[in-house]
């Protein structure tokens, strides 16, 4: 008979688990603790007090196990419905109107916007996100860590992107139980995991105003990070600051030690091979890294989905824009009273089909991920569950070769154990 731990340690030993820390929210603490594992991951280690009922709600809420798009309660006779992307009510190239949070932003400062403009019109009383952990040994400046902000400067804090491991939903419930009005920034599968929140905790949807996301490639594990670091001449235990993008469009990925050296690296020098990135397995076989669920999502917006040499070499000349999908009827409510307020500057709409060129590798992963699911069924794996997400008319869209290689691959790979993960526990404190 499997055990209520056993049932657990299955979704990170089988890939599927991504950091988030819904689990530790549902279950609580006494029961299941997220912490960071000896190989720089951010996993759940249950106590034996962890029960079946437990485990149950984790199945239901948790982004590796379940994935639904846009709920149909936020779309309306003017929602467009697109084969790759989803639900959207316009799409919009635009940029934060702040000079200071469009230079800092990871692109054109969209979200960081929002999120302000949704604090100082007290739309909300607070925002969760994510930032850098300041003064956190356990998890240093790699990781990112949840944030609450209740005022612009907070908020700035924020501003650019985090690639690397962060639990932003670690004490979600916590913030419901506060019963004030909130937005939330976070990645695809944080929204995702809200969203299966919502069905089984009506406070969500009385509470959480507003889901803004990034469109999502995935991140850098730890050992990967280490091993670039090494190759640069940086020790990783030695790193005081990282700030993956921002500072200009795409802006370079600083990174200071404790003894006053900085290292700057173009996006391209840094980001352009994915294949050293290191993928969690669970990024591999994402079925929405788009963010369907999110009532607003913005993306990166060049034309083939990558910078010139010249633009990433010369960030301070482009001060940058967001590509951005507007899904949500509430979202468009939002959208709309930002552009009036001054707060988003909206410099067009655009088509589902310039999505395709500004991000064409969210088209193929969303193209390829039925094919890898069936994989994983094939290998008597956790399938999540899905819904709202068209993957097998997506799998359908491409030729029958493509989607044999998918499965193959995919197969392969869980043959010789890259879908395996050690089954989590807490690392030694440092020294």
């Amino acid at each position: 008979m499997t055990t209520p731990i056993e049932r657990l340690n299955r979704i990170s030993e089988q890939g599927l688990c991504i950091g988030c820390g819904m689990c530790q929210s549902v279950a609580g603490t006494d029961q299941i603790e997220v912490v960071r594992t000896p190989d720089g991951a951010l996993r759940p280690v249950p106590t034996d007090r962890l029960t079946d009922e437990s485990v149950d709600r984790v199945y239901r809420t948790c982004p590796g196990t379940r994935l639904e798009g846009l709920p149909e309660t936020l779309t309306d006779a003017q929602t467009k419905r697109d084969l790759v992307w989803g639900a959207f009510q316009r799409i919009a190239k635009a940029h934060a109107a702040d000079p200071e949070i469009r230079f800092k932003a990871a692109a054109g400062g969209v979200l960081t916007a929002l999120a302000v403009f949704l604090i100082e019109s007290d739309e909300v009383d607070f925002i969760v996100h994510a930032r850098m952990p300041v003064g956190d040994p356990e998890l240093g400046p790699s990781f990112g860590v949840r944030h609450v902000s209740r005022t612009r400067d907070d908020v700035l804090a924020g501003a650019g992107s985090r690639y690397g491991p962060t639990a932003t939903l670690i004490d979600i419930r916590d913030h419901l139980a506060k019963e004030r009005p909130f937005a939330f920034i976070g990645t695809p599968c944080d929204i995702t995991a809200i969203r299966n929140l919502a069905q089984v905790d009506d406070r969500v949807n009385r509470y959480c105003r507003y889901m803004l996301t990034p469109v999502c490639g995935g991140f850098m594990q730890t050992p990967a990070l280490e091993k670039a670091l090494t190759g640069f001449g940086l020790n990783f235990d030695r790193l005081t600051m990282v700030r993956y993008r921002g500072h200009g469009c795409p802006g370079p990925t600083r990174l200071e030690q404790d003894d006053g050296t900085v290292l700057e690296k173009t996006y391209l020098d840094f980001w352009a091979d994915e294949s050293a990135w290191g993928l969690p397995w669970r990024c591999k076989v994402c079925a929405d890294g788009i963010g369907e669920a999110a009532d607003i999502a913005a993306a990166d917006c060049w034309p083939g989905g990558s910078p010139t040499v010249e633009q990433a070499e010369n960030h301070h000349a482009d001060p940058g824009s967001n590509g951005v999908l507007i899904r949500s009827t509430r979202g468009e409510r939002l959208w709309r009273a930002a552009v009036a307020a001054g707060a988003i500057v909206e410099e067009s709409q655009h088509t589902a089909r310039d999505m395709d060129d500004w991000q064409p590798h969210q088209v193929r992963r969303k193209q390829a991920v039925q094919s890898r699911y069936d994989a994983l069924s094939d290998a008597g794996r956790i399938v999540p569950v899905t819904q709202r997400l068209r993957l097998k008319e997506l799998q359908a869209s491409v030729p029958a070769d493509v989607r044999d290689s998918q499965r193959h691959g995919t197969a392969e790979r869980i043959r010789i154990g890259k879908a395996d993960e050690p089954t989590p526990v807490k690392r030694a404190p440092r020294t």
